[in-house]
């Protein structure tokens, strides 16, 4: 039995979906699954994650969640509909979907420490009811700052575009504060929390004649990321990203976590979870590997010349 239709909790915000499995069951499982991308944005990754649920002998359909401050109210909305695990990306959501419930598993995807977010005791043996994968987006800072600095050598004044409504933003710019601090670079700290705010955000960075761009880990970027490139590019300002689909989007630079390596992984563990593993002794999977994009075409736009050993660098490099 295959099944493809799915339940709207609230329209393009948060989804619950039943998912009919291969081996035979007495009951079909229901999945929650809560975020604060889009469905377009976020393509790709979730078909991994179905993927990932599909090897576990799982069918299921697909969901998205808009803004933060509807995510409590979007958590709560799953729990009532009694589903069998939530799936929440990035930390916004599984704080959220923390709060809502302590008996429903969660599987959540997060950029920084979960521990510190409250999510789980330890990393090794979570003992609530969540657990999932930290992707370490959100302490990459300082690494992306010295790619900046390979790049611009003589930068002197860098942007740090945030949004001020993560909860993880308070570590990622003490984190850029503090390497840029050892190399003499001013730091320009400019919030965005919508497609308003980035424009005004360029505005600012561009006027304090910033040298390059320093884009934090927030879901809200990675879905607005054309935008990002797409300005970077006409105000002709060196860019890095912590996730590879904005060197795909035309940005310049990207270094991170490979997200789709996070997504099936949380599709791994909601099916060990769905055929009895408990979240409390499933450990946190923390990401190993970061990846390292450059778009030569962005490159030539900007009229910058990358050195052969930052090329050397790179896993992929964009023709």
């Amino acid at each position: 039995m295959r099944r493809r239709d799915f339940i709207t909790v609230i329209a393009g915000s948060a989804t619950a979906w039943p998912l009919a499995a291969r081996a035979q069951q007495p009951a079909m499982p229901v999945i929650g699954y809560l975020s604060a991308g889009s469905p377009l944005a976020a393509t790709r990754l979730i078909a991994v994650f179905r993927q990932s649920l599909a090897e576990a002998g799982y069918d299921e359909g697909r969901n998205v969640v808009d803004h933060y401050d509807r995510l409590p109210a979007l958590a709560a909305e799953l729990v009532r509909r009694q589903v069998a695990v939530i799936v929440a990306s990035p930390a916004p959501s599984a704080v959220a979907a923390k709060a809502a419930i302590a008996t429903v598993p969660i599987v959540f995807h997060v950029s920084a420490d979960p521990v510190k977010l409250g999510l789980v005791a330890s990393l090794a043996y979570p003992g609530g009811n969540a657990t999932g994968v930290n992707s370490f987006q959100t302490e990459l800072g300082a690494k992306q700052l010295g790619l900046l600095r390979d790049l611009l050598p003589t930068a002197a004044r860098i942007g740090l575009l945030v949004n001020p409504t993560n909860p993880t933003v308070e570590d990622f710019t003490k984190d850029v504060t503090a390497a840029a601090a050892t190399t003499g670079v001013q730091i320009d700290i400019v919030p965005a929390s919508d497609s308003r705010e980035i424009e005004a955000a360029f505005a600012a960075i561009i006027r304090n004649k910033a040298d390059g761009l320093l884009i934090g880990a927030d879901s809200f970027f990675y879905n607005r990321r054309l935008q990002l490139a797409t300005l970077a590019t006409r105000h002709a300002l060196p860019a890095v990203s912590p996730t590879r689909e904005f060197a795909e989007a035309g940005g310049l630079i990207s270094y991170g976590t490979n997200l789709s390596e996070v997504y099936r992984q949380m599709g791994v563990y909601a099916g060990r979870i769905l055929r009895g593993a408990k979240p409390a002794d499933l450990p946190v999977v923390q990401a190993t590997k970061f990846e390292l994009i450059i778009n030569l075409p962005t490159a030539r736009a900007l009229d910058l010349e990358i050195a052969p050993t930052l090329l050397a660098r790179a896993d992929e490099v964009i023709e």
